[in-house]
């Protein structure tokens, strides 16, 4: 008698605890489970890769100094010295018919949209 007791409480246990997690699982399973799961991933993804992103850029900044600490780069900027404008194209020596340097400014060429979506 005590051992079919033990069995049939040990089989109620064993089908209440399967019970128990087949239901969770199935839980876990329904579309507004898997949404929330998705959506928890790809905020710690984001926050991941912003973390990793401004590791990069503090290196950066970090990197830079080195580099100009090591090549003697660190002068002291003032504030209301011009900043010279650096140019893709510069002429060597003046050219047309003036003798004048021909410059090319940015603002001066034509604007052309770039945006692939575009039909051409």
């Amino acid at each position: 008698m005590f051992r079919r007791t033990f069995w049939f409480t040990a089989g109620a246990a064993a089908g209440v605890w399967a019970t128990t997690k087949v239901n969770r699982k199935l839980k876990q399973l329904t579309p507004e489970s898997l949404a929330a799961q998705a959506a928890d991933r790809a905020i710690e993804t984001g926050h991941k890769l912003k973390d990793f992103a401004l590791d990069v850029r503090e290196s950066m900044v970090r990197r830079e100094a080195e580099l100009g600490e090591a090549l003697g780069l660190e002068a002291p900027v003032d504030p209301d010295l011009p900043v010279r404008r650096h140019f893709a194209v510069e002429a060597a020596e003046p050219v047309g018919p003036d003798r004048s340097v021909e410059v090319f400014d940015r603002r001066t060429l034509p604007h052309h949209s770039y945006n692939r979506n575009e039909d051409h």
